[in-house]
């Protein structure tokens, strides 16, 4: 069968490790974090691909390379995750949209093709550790991605029942989201594993 090629969405509108300092644009690998996460979502091969940035924007927009994206600008990404949603889901075409963090570089494209074949509403990686990101949506929860608000909005969305949701399996633990300054220093150091909580934020 046929799968519609999804769309994706970074989240990059989240807070700093540090006052100051965007953790979207820490030096990771000679660029910025977001560089290596686009560079990652690029190679998934998305219909289109959207990147929401909230208070940073304009440094975004000068040190990251956003080539191919539609970039959102969310004027209230202070009040969580829930708000990027909600302000880039409009702008989607696409009849399936998966959802990446943009301080979350480990993500495997082969991950994100076994979610574009998920049929049911929702889908989310199961990792050996947890579910993570990324998830995918279909179309018939963009209007609940609409309405959503707060950090853990889409967490609640996915464990509320009211749509049905295949867990697809990932290889290795979560992939670490940069958090904290140790979160950045694992990652620096080449781990792998996310800690748990980090599995169940989103920005």
């Amino acid at each position: 069968m046929n799968v519609a090629r999804p769309a994706g969405l970074v989240l990059a509108a989240g807070g700093s490790l540090r006052r100051g300092e965007a953790k979207q644009l820490l030096p990771y690998r000679g660029r910025t974090l977001l560089d290596a996460t686009l560079d990652m979502a690029r190679a998934c091969g998305f219909s289109e691909l959207l990147v929401a940035v909230g208070g940073s924007a304009a440094e975004v927009r000068a040190r990251v390379d956003l080539t191919g994206c539609t970039v959102v600008e969310n004027p209230d990404f202070s009040t969580g995750c829930g708000s990027s949603i909600r302000s880039a889901v409009r702008y989607v075409s696409a009849p399936s949209l998966v959802l990446l963090l943009g301080d979350q570089p480990g993500v495997a494209p082969a991950s994100v093709a076994r979610l574009a074949a998920v049929t049911t509403p929702i889908g989310v990686c199961a990792y050996a550790d947890g579910l993570g990101h990324p998830f995918l949506f279909r179309q018939r929860v963009y209007a609940d991605l609409a309405s959503l608000h707060g950090d853990k909005a889409v967490w609640k969305l996915l464990h509320s029942g009211a749509f049905p949701v295949t867990e697809v399996v990932a290889a290795g633990p979560v992939p670490i989201d940069v958090d904290t300054r140790e979160d950045y220093r694992r990652l620096l150091a080449g781990e792998t594993r996310g800690a748990g909580s980090d599995s169940q934020a989103s920005r």
